[in-house]
């Protein structure tokens, strides 16, 4: 290593430290109120429910700490620990595709596999000790495999392509590929929006129509006061896999439809579930989605960019640990170390998020019954053992919708 490849292990250390800072915040948090319900939730959870609330909570922040221990090692390992180097060398000296688009794609995979061996103990702990340990979890060793299998095979014939595609616009379109792959991505999303609800997610999920007749009709109305089409109401079998309960859009265009959870069918009232599906739908009429796609396809633009001037620099290679200049090794390179360089602006991403939940909140209560939204929110956060007492540091880098206290704090003075 010479002195330039010390900056990112350093940089790396230093990024572990501060999420292993922003988690002893967290768990210090929850600790200080671990026996004491707030006030203002004290009439709805009881002291054994907040209690199993911190100690969920609390579990999962030392599985993440160990999880970004082993990720940060792995990382220094790839790049400066000179682990890819010497996989681009192993599959050159065994299959003679040296810098060819063939050449980048095994090594691509290659490292998806390391991560994905990596990644397995976590989920499986988490999964099967955690989850299970706080009554969450309806999985099965065998629906885990499945899963798992399932998922590897779509991303392989999915990703593989694209993988390849990327490679030759990278090898063959000059100093403005960048542009060509961003236009490549924004396609890909578009088509993958398209296929996942009728295609990818009913792989995975059984997808029935809304049985209960009158809280169709209630969700319809609120569909036509708020002047929103959808393709359909459907219920997920998540309870095959988690009693965690949650509601969502997917699609886009004529393909959007509407997906309960089944657990969350059974955990809410009526009103609740309108009053929660009415924030869902201010997220679409504030344009919350098309914001967020724009913003996300901006970044890549740009990020591409950068990319497309990052890989005539030698010293970004040696940086990283790697000796040949290349498309694939500047590729991943680059969105290896992506993480680490864009943590610390966490904060105003997750600030940006919870700015719409909050007018998402305040469509809600226009539309529906602000003290149903409140239950909802209060049984939801009861049902999957969120905590109500976070640290407000580690909330502003992780937290995506706004701590409890606060939300409901927002709900309860609007007029």
């Amino acid at each position: 290593m010479n002195n330039i490849t010390y900056l990112f292990p350093i940089l790396v250390g230093l990024v572990f430290a501060l999420r292993l800072y922003l988690n002893q915040r967290q768990a210090r948090a929850i600790k200080a109120h671990f026996n004491n319900v707030p006030q203002r939730f004290k009439a709805q959870v009881s002291l054994k429910e907040h209690q199993k609330s911190g100690s969920y909570t609390l579990s999962k922040l030392k599985l993440n700490n160990w999880s970004n221990l082993v990720n940060s090692l792995l990382l220094i390992g790839l790049t400066t620990g000179g682990l890819i180097q010497y996989l681009d060398a192993l599959i050159a000296e065994h299959l003679d595709l040296s810098f060819s688009i063939t050449h980048g794609v095994l090594l691509i995979v290659a490292l998806s596999v390391i991560n994905l061996l990596v990644e397995l103990p976590f989920s499986l702990y988490s999964t099967f000790n955690i989850e299970e340990r706080f009554g969450f979890n309806h999985m099965t060793v065998a629906l885990f495999i499945v899963d798992t299998l399932k998922t590897i095979i779509i991303t392989a014939i999915i990703g593989i392509p694209m993988l390849y595609l990327v490679l030759w616009l990278m090898n063959m379109m000059g100093n403005m590929w960048w542009l060509w792959v961003w236009l490549t991505f924004c396609l890909f999303n578009i088509i993958i929006m398209l296929l996942y609800p009728t295609v990818i997610a009913p792989l995975f999920n059984k997808f029935s129509p809304l049985a209960d007749e009158e809280l169709k009709t209630r969700i319809y109305n609120l569909l036509n006061k708020c002047g929103f089409a959808s393709n359909g109401i459907f219920v997920m079998d998540n309870s095959k896999r988690s009693s965690h309960g949650n509601a969502y859009f997917t699609g886009i265009g004529k393909t959007k439809r509407i997906v309960f959870f089944d657990t969350l069918i059974k955990q809410l009232s009526h009103g609740e579930i309108e009053a929660i599906l009415a924030h869902e739908l201010g997220h679409f009429k504030r344009k919350h989605v098309i914001k967020q796609i724009v913003i996300s396809l901006s970044m890549t633009l740009v990020v591409l960019y950068v990319l497309s001037l990052l890989l005539h620099q030698p010293l970004f290679f040696q940086a990283l640990g790697v000796n040949n200049m290349n498309n694939y090794s500047g590729l991943i390179l680059f969105f290896l170390a992506l993480g680490v360089v864009t943590f610390p602006l966490s904060p105003i991403t997750s600030y940006l998020s919870r700015r719409n939940e909050f007018e998402a909140d305040d469509f809600a209560r226009q539309y529906s019954s602000k003290e149903d939204l409140i239950q909802g929110l209060v049984k939801l956060y009861r049902e999957n053992a969120s905590t109500l007492t976070p640290d407000d540091i580690y909330a502003k880098f992780y937290y995506s919708h706004p701590p409890a206290s606060v939300r409901i704090a927002h709900l309860e003075q609007a007029h």
